[in-house]
């Protein structure tokens, strides 16, 4: 009987001490007691959980000053061209939209992010953007710098190897990023040793061994060469891309080429998450050459952002709500999964609501994992009542991930419209001011529709009762997938 008292005071010290340190984290009111409730109806898996998927940024506390988003303080000797013309830049395309002065403040602000003037081309699919990477690499002389969620390994980055290798051998250093969890099952000890043989230096971007941090992965996808040209966008690394992989013919995403100012940029992101990793310093001015002013007829404002489980504020969400806030007409928006936060949720059913017209695209079938498919199809059902229209790509697996307004804004990046990538991963994305691109971006988009289905609402709630408490059982666990 002593030991059912213990146990019970125990227990009680223990729903004290967890109560009270959420209590404090100050989350929304239904999270503390979603996060309260797990931890006391599991004691030791939910403390589990909550250690791996639960804390937010004030568990980084003792790492802030590795894992700090603000990339000024090293940064600013040497993006000091693109800082100085920041107000007029502002003040001169400000001329053409208020909404677009009140995007480039926010992301200024949240991210402190510079607004560069670059070369922009957007590549649409991997058959593009590979061949135009192979060729950008062979013309590296001074720095070859690499960032993937995936990095695979098959007959494209046996190839891409090859290629890295012979600049390595040239002369030219050679660094590889890649996120530990998304690229286990390729990148091993071994093939890392490989990599280092032939002169590429092969890092992940976390030990897998931190399990409190395992949860929070690097999802960027950024590729710099000699710091004049610059790669960003939904793109990994790895021949699924080219041939759509198992159970796919092809594979749609989407990927930008900058030149210029917006290299630089991308230069110290990248400065930024290798310290991180491996602690080399590469702050210095040979990876900041002066960036190339390019032709006025083919500059196109841009800024970076980036987001973490470490920043101030949810920059890549917020980026989200204010373009979809402030569209007057259109919101085009395509992304391989569909799990929102409230905000999100809301930001959408209001534009529907008040007359703008919402499309969004998403992969009608799951590469791989299939619960976050589950779980969105709840949320869609959710913003189609307000008459936001929803398309499932059905020609492969889409994995862009595009948002343009009023063909005059679009953004391309590494994120999700989920709350994993708005919270829980570290992003990055590029938001470009040009009415020229925005309208390509929207005539792809466009193109696309001719492979897509509409979802049916009424189809699905017809649904045999097992599917839907299915999908409802996995949006439960949505904010974690």
């Amino acid at each position: 009987m002593n030991w059912w008292v213990y146990l019970g005071w125990a227990f009680a010290a223990y729903a004290l001490v967890t109560s009270v340190y959420i209590i404090l984290e100050n989350r929304r009111p239904q999270a503390t007691l979603a996060w309260m409730l797990a931890l006391f109806a599991l004691p030791g898996l939910g403390l589990l959980t909550y250690v791996l998927f639960g804390r937010d940024r004030k568990a980084f506390a003792k790492q802030s000053r590795l894992l700090q988003q603000d990339l000024q303080a090293d940064a600013k000797p040497f993006l000091k061209r693109i800082l100085a013309t920041q107000e007029a830049e502002i003040a001169r395309i400000e001329e053409g939209s208020t909404a677009r002065r009140k995007l480039m403040m926010l992301v200024r602000r949240n991210s402190r992010s510079a607004l560069a003037r670059c070369e922009v081309e957007i590549q649409q699919n991997a058959s593009t953007f590979y061949r135009s990477l192979i060729r950008d690499i062979e013309g590296a002389r001074h720095s070859i710098h690499l960032q993937t969620f995936i990095w695979a390994r098959d007959e494209f980055t046996d190839r891409l190897k090859q290629a890295l290798s012979e600049r390595a051998r040239a002369g030219v250093e050679v660094r590889l990023l890649y996120d530990p969890v998304g690229s286990h099952i390729h990148v091993t000890p071994f093939y890392v040793r490989e990599m280092e043989a032939a002169g590429i230096q092969m890092a992940p971007t976390s030990p897998l061994w931190r399990l409190h941090t395992i949860s929070y992965r690097n999802h960027r996808k950024i590729t710099v060469l000699d710091g004049r040209i610059g790669y960003t966008g939904g793109m990994n690394i790895g021949k699924e891309h080219l041939d759509g992989g198992d159970g796919f013919d092809f594979w749609r995403d989407t990927q930008l080429r900058l030149g210029g100012e917006g290299a630089a940029v991308l230069q110290a992101v990248f400065a930024v998450d290798w310290y991180n990793a491996v602690k080399e310093d590469l702050f210095a001015p040979g990876y900041f050459p002066d960036p190339s002013r390019p032709a006025a007829s083919k500059a196109a404002p841009v800024q970076i952002l980036t987001s973490g489980p470490d920043s101030e504020w949810a920059a890549i969400r917020q980026l989200y709500f204010g373009m979809i806030a402030s569209a007057r007409h259109h919101v085009y928006l395509q992304s391989p999964y569909f799990i929102p936060d409230a905000s999100i949720a809301e930001a959408l059913k209001a534009a529907a609501l008040a007359g703008v017209d919402v499309r969004i695209m998403l992969a009608a079938h799951a590469s791989g994992n299939p619960l976050p498919e589950w779980a969105g199809n709840t949320y869609i059902v959710d913003v189609m009542k307000a008459g936001v229209k929803v398309f499932m790509y059905q020609k492969g697996y889409l994995h862009a991930k595009t948002i343009s307004i009023d063909s005059e804004v679009c953004s391309i990046g590494s994120a999700n419209i989920d709350i994993r990538s708005f919270s829980i991963n570290y992003e990055l994305n590029a938001v470009v001011y040009s009415k020229r691109l925005a309208r390509q971006l929207e005539e792809d988009f466009e193109r696309d529709l001719a492979s897509c289905s509409r979802f049916d609402p009424e189809k699905y709630s017809a649904a045999n009762l097992p599917l839907r408490l299915r999908d409802s059982v996995t949006r439960v666990i949505s904010p974690l997938l």
